[in-house]
């Protein structure tokens, strides 16, 4: 009996992460593809539209999964503050599989000014769907990739272990999800000229592969016609341990005993109460 109801919080915590991600997607690429293909909107719009998924994704699973919705923040939670490493994979999984589905609806409800901004679905929009060096156009190499992302998911992750740290002096509870929205909004006007802002390997590979499927010919390479998609997955989780690790090191150990909730969790009310 505990294996099975064991079974079914995993399948719980997985359904909440795959929903999550799925919203975040739904607005993320969304807002790409309608700047790129019909011209609607700016840089600004890219920003604030992947921040309010952000922050709609983590109301939508932070009761059951925590929100994580991004590998890197799992894998970063794992190591540093006792999240159970079985879960970390089905986690991934299921935060790819609804990056994926997400993508797939944008592509299917786009598909008509996607086909007339780039007919021959190239290299033009593919940015729709996944990053690149330089968004495709500016002289930005692999590495040169590589190195942002590590040091924006870094960022990342040292703002949402302050933000979710009740030892600290984190925002309300229910205020969390918008403040860790405000970040990704931040990072992306800072941050997001050299690889586009990925910061997440379910949110740059699972759209990647949708496209990749749904007449992208070119999904996995850059504009250089190098193998790119590796990149926004591993550099992502890299930066991820490094941003949690400075926080761990530079804050965390310096603030005073309490009780914290269970690895991965958004804090609830009573949690700020007896912190």
């Amino acid at each position: 009996m505990a294996e099975r109801l064991k079974a079914r919080g995993l399948l719980g915590e997985m359904a909440a992460e795959f929903a999550g991600t799925m919203i975040l997607i739904l607005f993320g690429v969304g807002v790409v593809a309608q700047v790129a293909a019909a011209g609607i909107g700016d840089h600004d719009s890219i920003a604030w539209a992947w921040g309010l998924g952000v922050t709609l994704g983590v109301y939508v699973a932070a009761r059951i999964s925590g929100a994580h919705l991004n590998p890197a923040v799992t894998v970063a939670l794992a190591v540093f503050k006792g999240f159970s490493w079985r879960k970390v994979l089905p986690y991934a999984l299921a935060q790819t599989a609804g990056a994926f589905v997400a993508a797939l609806l944008v592509r299917w409800n786009y598909a008509e000014v996607l086909a007339k901004a780039d007919p021959g679905h190239t290299i033009k929009t593919q940015g729709v769907f996944s990053t690149l060096p330089g968004n495709g156009t500016l002289p930005v190499g692999t590495w040169g990739a590589f190195r942002d992302q590590v040091i924006g998911t870094a960022i990342l992750l040292l703002l949402i272990l302050a933000v979710s740290d009740v030892r600290n002096s984190p925002p309300a509870a229910n205020l969390a999800p918008f403040v860790v929205g405000l970040v990704v909004v931040a990072i992306g006007m800072a941050w997001g000229t050299n690889a586009g802002y990925a910061i997440n390997p379910a949110r740059d590979f699972g759209p990647r592969l949708a496209s990749f499927l749904t007449g992208y010919g070119t999904a996995w390479r850059d504009q250089y016609g190098q193998l790119y998609f590796w990149v926004p997955i591993v550099a992502p989780v890299i930066g991820g341990l490094i941003g949690a690790g400075l926080y761990q090191v530079m804050v965390a150990r310096f603030l005073p005993p309490g009780t914290e909730p269970e690895a991965g969790r958004v804090p609830s009310p009573a949690d700020y109460e007896t912190a």
